[in-house]
C-alpha cells in the first residue's frame, strides 16, 4: 500500500485506471504463473519438455509464496494445481496437493527465507523440489496401482533445480517493476 494511502484524511476515490492498475499488479503472480505454464505446455517438440511444466509451476508457486504471499493465496494455488493436472495429464489432485504442500511450507518459512540471500533461498527450494518430486511420484504410483520408475522423479527434481534461478531472476525484475504493488 502506498505511503499516502496510510495517512488518515479525506482523499478522492481512485480513478478507474488506478483501480485497474492495482488489480493488475495484485494478480500478476497468478496470471504470470498460468501464462508460463501454458507456454511450457505448448508443443515445441524438444526432449524432456514435459518436465518443464511441473518445474515451472513449482518454482513460481514457491517464489511468489515467499515474496508475495498475499497474491499467492491457497485458492490461487489450487487453481494453478488444477491447471497443472490438466495440462500435464497428471491424475487429478496430484499437482494440487503437491503445490499446496510446497505453498504451505514456503508460507511457514516465509519470514525466515524472504530475508536470506539467493543462495539460501535456492538451497531451500532444492529441498522443497526434492520433497515435491517424491510426493508427486508417490501419489502417481499410488493412484496408478503400480510402482513407477524413480528416474522420472529424479529428472523432475533436476529440471526444477535448474529452472528456478532463471525464473527467479525474471520474477525479481517483475516484482521491482510491473508487479510492484507500492507503485500502483
Amino acid at each position: 500500500m502506498p505511503r499516502s494511502d496510510r495517512i488518515p484524511g479525506i482523499r478522492p476515490r481512485p480513478s478507474l485506471g488506478r483501480r485497474l492498475d492495482i488489480a493488475a499488479r495484485a494478480s500478476f503472480p497468478a496470471v504470470s504463473t498460468a501464462g508460463l505454464m501454458m507456454l511450457t505446455a505448448a508443443p515445441f517438440g524438444f526432449a524432456g519438455q514435459a518436465a518443464l511444466l511441473p518445474a515451472t509451476a513449482l518454482a513460481a508457486v514457491y517464489f511468489w509464496s515467499l515474496f508475495r504471499p498475499a497474491a499467492m493465496a491457497p485458492v490461487v494455488v489450487v487453481v494453478i494445481g488444477i491447471l497443472l493436472d490438466l495440462l500435464g495429464y497428471l491424475p487429478l489432485g496430484v499437482g494440487v496437493l503437491t503445490l499446496l504442500v510446497v505453498h504451505g511450507f514456503a508460507a511457514r518459512w516465509q519470514r525466515v527465507l524472504a530475508r536470506q540471500s539467493f543462495l539460501v533461498v535456492w538451497v531451500a527450494f532444492l529441498g522443497f523440489a526434492a520433497g515435491a518430486a517424491a510426493l508427486g511420484w508417490a501419489l502417481t504410483s499410488l493412484l496408478q496401482f503400480r510402482l513407477l520408475p524413480v528416474s522420472a522423479a529424479l529428472f523432475q527434481f533436476v529440471v526444477s533445480a535448474a529452472i528456478y534461478p532463471a525464473l527467479a531472476i525474471l520474477f525479481v525484475r517483475a516484482q521491482r517493476s510491473v508487479a510492484a504493488p507500492e507503485r500502483a
